[in-house]
Parts: C-alpha cells; sequence; structure tokens
C-alpha cells in the first residue's frame, strides 16, 4: 500500500540553456579560434608602448595571481616547494622564453606571420620527444620535413625576411615552448589549473627581474590602446581562453579540443590584416598551408597510433596557458 501522506519526488529542474552541451561547445570552441587567433594581434598593440619583456612579466603576474587566488579560494591545495620549483623551470622555457621572445618578435613581425611562426612548435616538439625515447616514426618523418620545409619558406621569403632578429626569435620561442612541454611531463607537477597560475606567477617574476635587468624600464605614460590590448590578454587571451579550453577537454574529444592549432594561424592572420593593416604575402600563405601540412601530418599520426593522455604543460607560446594532449602540440 503507498502511503498517500508521502508527497511525490520533485522532479529535477531542467538545465538552463546557457550551461547546456549543445550550446557551451560551439562557444568554447568559437573562444578558442577567435580570443587566442587575436592575442598576436593584441600583444602586436601592447608592444607598441610596453617593453615587451616587461609586457609579458606584468601579464603573467595579474593573471596568475587572479587564478591562483580564485583556485585558492574554491580549496584547492597550493604546489608544494618542489612543485613550485618545477614550475618555475617549465614557466621560464613556456612562458618566460616563449611568450617572452614572441613579444620581442612582434617589435618587428607582423601579428599573423608570428602566429604562423608559432604553429612549427609540434614539429620541434616531434624532436625532442626522441631525447626521451618517444622518437618520429616514419610518417612523423615525413611532417617533419614538411613542416620544416614551410620554416624556411616564411623565414627567406614574404614579410618575414626583412626581419632576421624577429624570425630568428620566433623560432627559439617554438622550440623553448617544445623543450619545455617534453621537460615537464617527467616533473612532478600541481593539478593542470594550478599548474598553470603557479607557472604564470614564477615565469611573471621572472619575466620582470630579466626585463629590469637588460634596461627595460616602466613606460612614463602608455595610451589607452595599448593598456586595453594587455588587460585583453589577461582577461580573454589568460583567463576566458583557459577556462574554455579546460571545459573542452572534458566535454569532446581530445582531437576537436586542439583544433584550435590549426585555425589559430588562419585566423591570426585575417585579423592582422582587417584589424591591425598588416600585409600578408603570398609567399607567407603558402609557408603556413606547408607548416600546417606537416603539423597535421605529425599530429593524425600520433592520435592514430596511441591514446591520448594530458600532460603538465599548459601554454603556448603566445602565453594562452592551457595544457595540451599529448599530440605533440600549443
Amino acid at each position: 500500500m503507498t502511503d498517500s501522506s508521502t508527497p511525490p519526488a520533485a522532479e529535477a529542474a531542467p538545465t538552463p540553456w546557457w550551461r547546456q552541451a549543445s550550446f557551451l561547445v560551439p562557444a568554447a570552441l568559437i573562444a578558442l579560434y577567435v580570443v587566442w587567433g587575436s592575442t598576436y594581434l593584441a600583444i602586436r598593440v601592447a608592444v607598441a608602448a610596453w617593453p615587451p619583456f616587461l609586457l609579458a612579466g606584468v601579464r603573467f603576474i595579474v593573471a596568475g595571481s587572479l587564478l591562483y587566488g580564485f583556485l585558492r579560494w574554491r580549496g584547492m591545495a597550493a604546489p608544494t616547494r618542489r612543485q613550485w620549483r618545477d614550475c618555475a623551470l617549465t614557466g621560464a622555457m613556456l612562458l618566460g622564453m616563449g611568450n617572452g621572445l614572441v613579444c620581442f618578435a612582434e617589435q618587428s613581425v607582423a601579428s599573423g606571420l608570428a602566429a604562423v611562426a608559432v604553429a612549427s612548435m609540434p614539429l620541434f616538439a616531434a624532436v625532442f620527444g626522441g631525447l626521451y625515447g618517444h622518437w618520429p616514426h616514419r610518417f612523423e618523418w615525413l611532417g617533419l620535413i614538411v613542416g620544416f620545409a614551410g620554416v624556411v619558406l616564411l623565414n627567406l621569403g614574404g614579410g618575414m625576411a626583412g626581419s632576421t632578429l624577429g624570425a630568428f626569435a620566433l623560432v627559439v620561442a617554438a622550440a623553448s615552448w617544445a623543450f619545455g612541454s617534453a621537460w615537464s611531463k617527467r616533473r612532478d607537477m600541481p593539478a593542470p589549473a594550478m599548474n598553470t597560475a603557479a607557472q604564470m606567477l614564477t615565469a611573471g617574476v621572472l619575466l620582470v627581474v630579466f626585463a629590469f635587468a637588460i634596461g627595460e624600464r616602466w613606460p612614463a605614460s602608455t595610451p589607452l590602446n595599448a593598456n586595453l590590448a594587455l588587460a585583453y590578454l589577461v582577461v580573454a587571451g589568460s583567463l576566458v581562453g583557459f577556462s574554455a579550453y579546460l571545459y573542452l577537454l572534458g566535454a569532446v574529444r581530445p582531437a576537436l579540443a586542439t583544433s584550435y592549432a590549426y585555425v589559430n594561424p588562419p585566423v591570426a592572420v585575417l585579423i592582422g590584416v582587417v584589424f591591425g593593416g598588416e600585409t600578408v604575402h603570398g609567399t607567407d600563405l603558402v609557408a603556413m598551408a606547408v607548416i600546417l601540412a606537416g603539423v597535421a601530418i605529425i599530429t593524425l599520426t600520433r592520435n592514430r597510433g596511441a591514446a591520448i593522455t594530458a600532460p603538465a604543460a599548459p601554454s603556448s607560446p603566445a602565453g594562452e596557458p592551457h595544457a595540451t594532449p599529448d599530440t605533440g602540440r600549443r
């Protein structure tokens, strides 16, 4: 017999439309494609008034402090002393040399071309993987040959030809990011979100110290557009983009979550041309296609041949904090 006095179970409230995957997944992808693609132009605008390494340092100290404070408020454990050390060393390679050199290069290189050069990072990652026993397979070697041919083409012709130092800085930035990513996988790192916060904080301090050591000084005055660009890098590039990427890692296949690797360069080129008045030569477009073809060969080969896991490395040379699955990519 049923007790008629027992109230019926309450029905679960429907999930609001803005919290449903059918809305969040496309929104997060658009955020990654557009926001991370646009950060290169934001850097170009900011370095017109801010010294490059000081710009990167201020950005990461502010973004890292906000993220670290939020995570601690939510109850996440602070990194151990050893984890702080490993985060500092990794951050020095990923954010310090990676993003710092991108900011330096964009003083003389168009933002779109900087994004194309940075897209070569998975090529270096495939090479550095050999240091830890993961040498490229046959098709990965093909991708390396194709991709590095694109890098050579990008540096010899078109818009990069007149900026040897900027081109060299971008290649070193991509290589440093790749080595730091491979190195960090064997280290004691905190959870991905806290890892990102700790790397931003430590790298930001190192960047500021380095900036003052080489003679950079706090600008006496900066125009509004440069300060807005810096704020955009902190809020949109570092915090919004990071949140969108972490959501995608848990909601969709890694291949889709990392598809920004192919979309960001053409988006950055388009944004630079439309909003930054930059010029792109035909040789640059051909080089971009060749680089992305090499990256695609490496990434698709690894996706097919191995299960994908998420390592601790949380950033790309442009400085957008994210944890990259082991596809060679960031």
